[in-house]
């Protein structure tokens, strides 16, 4: 992997973020110990991953206890043949209540040593977080205990930040995982992957939904965390349970302490089942490994009835083709945001070894050994039918095994949204072996792999680690559709209901292959694109270029099949969320870039240009014709400024493709926000279709999306300089905006919808503190940008991260990602020559490794000089050594590789940036 050096990694994280980072060292190890009780409970047991297991994978001593109570205390250690920096360990002690290690004293090489008191007497980890320290070995001695044959279960020793050279490591998960949504924290998928496994702690969709940190209980493994798609929950059990009692029936609780998650792999133990529970994904296969600690009776539940997250599942279908092999499929219904009425998934499950029986339930009874099972059509709605949600009974199938302690059990999961053979193929295809931890290492690598691409260096360890997780959420979401078959879901066509549709005519379609058998690109389904001009298009652009490739023809191909440009595309089909035609920002970003490769740009234009006129996606049909003829949208300022924008990006690319006719037309249209300026106020407000004011309130809501005059009116991105104009000038321009930043930062940038002056918790005004940058002001810029990173994004904490409202599968990481490195683009990359505004980036280097599939450069970087928290102020810049005088530096410079060089203070030079190169 290039650029290793330049990624520093891991964290000297407080207690409840130890574990979202790298797995131990101890097995890299040489294990010494006082003594060993016989051949079966040697001291390598304490590395050999066996945890908790009562009598098995343990190191038991020697130890005896005299007639007067006196106890030999043992002691063991773990030797490195080279030096290693950490700084937590934790102690497993045996799971056997009859001998306890109660404490001890871990002694290190480098002469210190920490006392260690209430070791637990179940097998329960005790954590031992210390600073970071660089040892050779360490030996822990115990200094009290109870009962004879002292010994431990296991021993992990986890590295500190220095130690670590993998992205992986630092992405921790947890970061505002309380206030995130259902398909915010997934842990088992690879970047984009179909399959999209997590636990789930609570049941709920946004505002801690999914899996909340807050929660100590398990509920089950649902393996689809998608927008508007959830479902097929998995859940291990050991002893009699009453599945048709649903989740309450089934949950266990969990702690964070001994638990790991990472980006393809999530470790946990289930405390009431006394089960470890690893997880880790391939492109569209889940795999599971259940190990037990006690002899039990084992159930493996797969629910495939009621409701999950985002949807609810009913209408199921099971096969049992083998005492190895269940087949069958579950209908989704009741998509609050919208989306075709009723989404059949369809999957194929494998264990590793034959279940003894395949029990079952249907919400009313237990079914015992079935061959096949087919649960109720039955749903009702759910909270008083106060939202589109549904219940629907409990139902699927079990498979029972007896188990001792020690043993596991492994399954693998592959779904489709097509067919059950197409579901079977996904797996077969993707992960033909048993071999857990080969697949962990595969899905870590792609992430690495995908990670890497941007390599920093410098910063606190907070930066980075927040950096890299930013990263994660935006390669994270937005999930493929499509089978390894290249078969995927046609729901485009039905009746529109407000925003979901109704009796969809469900149809598989192929993708297009090369002339090797290779798709040419995916389908996605995806939460909305809705202002993505200001994070995704930029970002994915600058180091995966692919990405932005891939889902530009994807949304082509929905247009294709349906005629409309999707918003955020669910299921094959149309969900309607969100407000005009956000795909356009997108794919003309692609084309002005130059990777608008896998669909021709001429379709693409077509497609469009379709959906910006009266029936297409943009808008109501009556409303659209009265904003083409009158300038604006009638009764919203916000509708009317981001489709004017995309108005613009769509003359952009009429121009440079010579549509002339084209060009004139849609930049016309793209001109007439001004009529919703207000010279009083100056501001921009909603009228009516008589137009007369909505309000004028600039604090107001009304008439905006998710927004306010405040937050609102510097969203023309296209009409910046005419916007200063109408406001009197730059001066007053920054003035009022200054105003803004100056009354937001008590409560860090962030508000709820439609509150406050500016917000930085949900997509509108994330472009706000770049717009000083084009109103002469570039210091202000380096200097709000700033402050926006450290206070709305710069935690790392379960409970904040993102602004704490809605980070929308990557936008607001996105966000914060483009400030972390100090790159944007105000007018998100759809120029005919697309430029980058540069910030004061928070890192002193920055490496952006090039796809040279698409660019012709290896790498770009971003050096800065004096780089601190106070010096945010650019001084001077070079790029490739010449002398950068302007805030702004071309597309055509990027992508053919560099260096951009800044030299920051703490104060601000006023000349800097305010003049062209």
């Amino acid at each position: 992997m290039k650029n290793k050096s330049l990624i520093i990694l891991w964290l000297i994280l407080c207690p409840f973020l130890l574990f979202a980072g790298p797995g131990s060292i101890a097995s890299k190890a040489r294990i010494t110990a006082s003594s060993e009780l016989d051949n079966k409970s040697g001291a390598n047991h304490i590395v050999d991953g066996v945890i908790r297991a009562n009598g098995t994978g343990e190191w038991v001593s020697k130890s005896k206890v005299t007639f007067w109570g006196q106890i030999d205390y043992p002691w063991i250690k773990l030797d490195w043949d080279k030096a290693q920096t950490i700084n937590q360990i934790i102690l497993f002690d045996r799971s056997t209540t009859d001998a306890h290690i109660a404490g001890g004293t871990l002694f290190f090489s480098d002469g210190t040593q920490i006392p260690v008191f209430e070791i637990p007497n179940n097998g329960a980890p005790k954590v031992v977080s210390f600073k970071e320290r660089t040892i050779e070995w360490v030996r822990f001695e115990v200094t009290d205990g109870d009962g004879a044959a002292l010994g431990l279960s296991e021993i992990e020793v986890y590295p500190a930040t220095k130690q670590l050279v993998y992205p992986v490591s630092l992405v921790n998960p947890y970061v505002e995982s309380a206030r995130g949504r259902y398909f915010f924290f997934v842990t088992g998928s690879q970047p984009f992957g179909m399959i999209s496994a997590a636990p789930l702690t609570r049941n709920k969709n946004q505002y801690g939904g999914g899996y909340n940190y807050n929660s100590k209980e398990v509920l089950g493994f649902p393996q689809i965390h998608c927008w508007m798609l959830s479902g097929i929950t998995l859940m291990p059990t050991t002893g009699n349970i009453a599945p048709n009692k649903g989740e309450q029936g089934w949950k266990s609780k969990f702690s964070h302490e001994g638990e790991i998650v990472q980006p393809g792999y999530h470790r946990l133990y289930l405390d009431d089942y006394d089960t470890w529970v690893e997880q880790t994904a391939g492109d569209r296969v889940s795999f599971y490994k259940f190990t037990y600690t006690k002899d039990a009776l084992a159930n493996v539940l797969v629910n495939l009835g009621g409701y999950v997250g985002e949807s609810t599942m009913n209408d199921a279908r099971v096969i049992k083709v083998s005492s190895t092999r269940i087949d069958g499929s579950v209908n989704t219904t009741g998509r609050l945001w919208g989306g075709p009425e009723n989404i059949r998934i369809y999957f194929a499950i494998e264990f590793e070894k034959p279940f003894e029986t395949l029990n079952g339930w249907d919400g009313k009874q237990d079914l015992s050994n079935v061959s096949a099972l087919k649960g109720s059509p039955e749903k009702r709605a759910k909270n008083a039918g106060s939202m589109s949600y549904y219940d629907s009974p409990t139902t699927g199938v079990s498979a029972q095994y007896k188990v001792k302690a020690g043993e596991s059990l492994q399954m693998k999961i592959a779904i489709s949204y097509t067919s059950i053979e197409n579901a079977r193929k996904n797996l077969a295809s993707e992960c033909n072996h048993w071999n857990f931890n080969k697949l962990r290492e595969d899905s870590q690598n792609e992430w690495n792999q995908m990670l890497g691409r941007i390599a920093v260096k410098g910063g606190s360890d907070n930066q980075r680690i927040k950096f890299y997780t930013d990263l994660w959420h935006v390669l994270l979401g937005r999930h493929k559709l499509d089978d390894v078959s290249g078969d995927y879901p046609d729901n485009t066509e039905g009746e529109r209901v407000g925003s979901s549709t109704v009796n969809t005519k469900f149809k598989i379609r192929t993708l297009p292959k090369d002339k090797n058998g290779k798709v040419k690109f995916h389908m996605y389904n995806s939460d909305a694109f809705w202002l993505t001009q200001w994070n995704l298009n930029v970002l994915w652009g600058l180091a995966w270029p692919e990405v932005v490739d891939d889902f530009a023809a994807s949304l082509i191909q929905y247009a294709e099949n349906g005629k409309l440009l999707p918003r955020g595309p669910c299921g094959g089909g149309y969900s309607y969320i969100m407000t005009g035609c956000p795909a356009t920002n997108l794919i003309t970003s692609a084309y002005q870039k130059g990777i608008l490769t896998k669909k021709s740009p001429l379709t693409a234009f077509q497609m469009m240009k379709q959906n910006h006129e009266p029936g297409g996606m943009m808008g109501g049909k009556d409303e659209l014709a009265f904003y083409i003829k009158n300038g604006y949208y009638p009764s919203n300022a916000g509708i009317t400024l981001e489709i004017s924008f995309q108005d613009w990006a769509l003359a952009q690319m009429a121009k440079k493709m010579g549509k002339e006719g084209d060009y004139k037309y849609f930049f016309k249209r793209s001109q007439g926000w001004t009529e919703l300026y207000d010279k009083e106020n100056k501001l921009i407000f909603p009228k009516d279709k008589e137009g007369k004011w909505l309000h004028k309130n600039p604090l107001s809501g009304a008439g905006w999306v998710e927004a306010n005059a405040w937050q609102g009116t510097w969203s023309v991105s296209h009409g910046l300089d005419q916007l200063g104009k109408l406001m009197g000038g730059k001066d007053t321009l920054c003035s009022k905006l200054n105003y803004a930043f100056e009354n937001s930062k008590q409560s860090d940038f962030v508000f709820g919808y439609r509150d406050g002056y500016i917000s930085y918790a949900n997509q509108p005004g994330c472009s706000n503190a770049h717009i000083f940058n084009y109103a002469g002001r570039p210091d202000l810029s380096q200097y709000w940008v700033r402050r926006v990173k450290e206070q709305a994004f710069g935690a790392t904490t379960p409970d904040k991260g993102y602004g704490g409202h809605d980070e929308d599968q990557g936008q607001m990481g996105g966000v914060s990602a483009l400030m972390a490195i100090g790159l944007f683009s105000v007018n998100g990359t759809s120029a005919i020559n697309p430029t980058y505004d540069i910030t004061s980036p928070i890192f002193d280097e920055i490496v952006i490794k090039l796809n040279q599939k698409y660019y012709p450069g290896k790498e770009f970087v971003i050096k800065t000089y004096n780089n601190s928290e106070k010096n945010c102020y650019i001084q001077k810049a070079t790029l490739n050594g010449k002398v950068q005088n302007g805030f702004t530096f071309s597309h055509s410079d990027f992508i053919r590789g560099g260096k951009l060089e800044l030299w920051l203070d703490g104060k601000p030079n006023f000349k800097w940036g305010t003049q062209q190169n």
